[in-house]
């Protein structure tokens, strides 16, 4: 059985898209027709060749809707029909052999679920079942954007009554603040990217206010910060506009080589920096959670998409997410 799959084969790119063959399924394998893909800022750091070029050449994407079309040895998660999520978020399951597919130029590496392509093999511990109700393109956001982004709040923000700063106004940053607002936690957010129509869209679409970084001066004002939008700058800034005993969650990832500068005596009067692993998320349990928020109209995450794209159409979509012109994209297969 072929694919049409979008391949990395040099570093920068573009994507090249090919006929490949794929494998016959391993243990834990499953293999899947996937129906939307997400775009996600961390794919342009992959195709800037952060796995490194011994990796070259290989498949990306992260996050999508599918149906299973056929399960590998010991599968017992899912089985022929199901309509699942794919994500790089692990669940239970088999964790099966990174995948290798061919072409006609060699071999062409993927990781545990690699997503830019018309079917796909993905680990059993990738993979969750939810509710067909969920439409295709937006249940795609469920792999990522959604559970690390609203994980986040649901997970790692213990406190109320905090003042929260979100930088990067993108699929995940957007998940937080439409997140944050409608648990009505009592958390006063505000919203910083450069991009003027995001402020826009923040403002009308999530009712929270939103700031251009660019004028920022908000030096030791806020509890919390999240910075979602992988760039060095705001991370810094996410730092310095803690208070004293303030956290900083790094939720985004910087191009490879990329090093950020803080004040080391900041941490000495109480400030916190870390990361965050997909919001902490469990892929199990909170996406099929996530998508009953989203049926019952308590989580409306439908509307972070800004434009679906054909599969012939996926680099524009690409081009489009490096220039700041999407909350989040799709593209459909």
């Amino acid at each position: 059985m072929k694919t049409k799959a979008a391949v990395l084969r040099n570093i920068g790119g573009p994507l090249v898209i090919e006929e490949l063959e794929i494998p016959k399924l391993e243990a834990g394998q499953v293999l899947v027709k996937i129906l939307y893909s997400g775009l996600c800022r961390s794919n342009i750091n992959e195709i800037n060749g952060h796995k490194g070029a011994e990796f070259i050449p290989h498949l990306t994407g992260h996050e999508a809707s599918a149906v299973v079309i056929e399960v590998g040895g010991g599968v017992t998660k899912v089985r022929e029909g199901d309509y699942v999520v794919c994500s790089w978020i692990k669940g239970s399951g088999l964790e099966a052999q990174a995948v290798k597919y061919k072409s006609d130029k060699g071999l062409v590496n993927a990781g545990t679920c690699s997503t830019f392509s018309e079917y796909a093999v993905v680990s059993e511990n990738r993979v969750v079942r939810i509710c067909e109700e969920v439409k295709s393109d937006v249940a795609a956001l469920l792999g990522c954007a959604v559970p690390t982004g609203a994980g986040i709040i649901d997970n790692e923000i213990l406190k109320l009554k905090q003042k929260v700063a979100v930088f990067g106004i993108g699929g995940i940053g957007a998940s937080i603040l439409m997140r944050a607002t409608a648990l009505n936690r009592n958390l006063d957010c505000i919203a910083f990217d450069v991009m003027p129509w995001k402020l826009v869209w923040a403002k009308v679409r999530l009712g929270v206010m939103a700031i251009n970084s660019s004028q920022f001066n908000h030096s030791g004002v806020f509890d919390l910060a999240i910075e979602c939008s992988g760039n060095r700058s705001a991370m810094e800034m996410a730092f310095e506009c803690l208070k004293n005993n303030g956290t900083a969650i790094i939720a985004g990832n910087l191009e490879p080589g990329e090093r950020i500068s803080i004040d080391p005596f900041d941490l000495v009067k109480g400030k916190k920096l870390r990361g965050t692993w997909g919001g902490e998320c469990f892929l199990d349990t909170d996406i099929p959670f996530y998508a009953q928020e989203y049926l019952k109209g308590k989580f409306p995450f439908g509307k972070l998409i800004t434009k679906i794209y054909s599969f012939d159409q996926i680099n524009d979509g690409i081009r489009d997410l490096e220039e700041g012109n999407l909350i989040r994209g799709v593209v459909k297969f």
